[in-house]
């Protein structure tokens, strides 16, 4: 089987770390990824859920925008906003 490289750019603190964990549990980076890779290509999925985080969704931005904006101009107090019922 023909190997090939693969290179990935990440944090470098996030790369000690991994390369940590992959030591402590007994195998090397290179074996960690590819078992990751034979899990999605198997699968064809990735091996956890990815989702939104909702507090990013385009609607609540608009709403804290507003939410501040409200509060800068004088229109509305932050204990109003902690009073304030969720829609």
């Amino acid at each position: 089987m023909a190997q090939a490289m693969l290179s990935v750019r990440l944090d470098s603190d996030d790369k000690k770390s991994f390369e940590e964990f992959c030591e402590q549990t007994g195998m090397n980076v290179s074996v960690a990824i590819n078992m990751f890779v034979k899990n999605v290509i198997r699968e064809q999925k990735l091996p956890f859920e990815i989702k939104a985080d909702p507090f990013y969704s385009k609607a609540n931005m608009q709403r804290l925008k507003k939410a501040i904006s409200d509060i800068d101009a004088g229109r509305m107090t932050e204990h109003e906003l902690l009073e304030a019922d969720d829609d």
